[in-house]
């Protein structure tokens, strides 16, 4: 059965969403909408930053176009926020018909919370200072570069922070890095608290668990 003008605008849609999704990741969100049903609008979603699912509704620029054929096709780089209260920078691209009718949108959602935190990073690094001579030179104990390093791949991974992971993601960290011994590192777990944000209390609670 051939396709209808509308299927074919979101089948190639679609193609785009999962294109710019692996481009961009993980800085970026792309969401499929189609319109036709703002109930259950997400028909695809690449790189998830923001915990929306297919069939989720539309946001209220989705149903906006539904009602108003006169919305600008594209909105760009205006701020939004993530449910979890992130920042980001989206850009909403409307679809239309050959009868001029929003047919669906493909949105782009930025998590700005990242790069800023890129950026402090950077500019942390970047920071010198005049050495005092009777300073004692202090360097981290060994192993503990190891530690950083299983957590922000582990972050990584899921296209957050460290600081952003969500309590089971933590738990699940704190797990395998405990079966791997890392757990048992000297100052692991002041070291790993420091990291992700938390009280150190907060660790052995998902050491406990494990």
């Amino acid at each position: 059965m051939a396709l209808s003008e509308n299927e074919l605008l979101l089948r190639e849609g679609a193609k785009i969403v999962e294109a710019l999704g692996r481009t961009l990741a993980p800085l970026a969100e792309v969401v499929l909408h189609d319109l036709s049903k703002p109930e259950q609008s997400i028909v695809v979603i690449a790189n998830n930053l923001s915990g929306r699912k297919v069939g989720d509704p539309a946001t209220n620029y989705g149903v906006a176009r539904t009602q108003d054929p006169a919305f600008p096709d594209v909105l760009q780089n205006y701020a939004n926020r993530f449910p979890d209260g992130r920042v980001v920078k989206s850009t909403s691209i409307g679809l239309r018909n050959s009868k001029g009718e929003y047919v669906g949108t493909i949105c782009l959602n930025i998590d700005v919370s990242m790069l800023s935190s890129a950026m402090a990073i950077l500019g942390r690094l970047a920071h010198m200072e005049e050495a005092a001579v009777d300073i004692v030179e202090n360097f981290p104990p060994p192993g503990l570069s190891v530690l950083r390093e299983e957590v922000e791949q582990y972050a990584a991974s899921r296209n957050t922070t460290p600081r952003a992971l969500t309590l089971e993601q933590r738990r699940e960290l704190i797990r395998l890095m405990a079966g791997k011994g890392l757990m048992d590192l000297k100052n692991a777990q002041g070291a790993v608290a420091e990291m992700l944000g938390v009280a150190r209390s907060t660790v052995y609670s998902y050491l406990a668990r494990k």
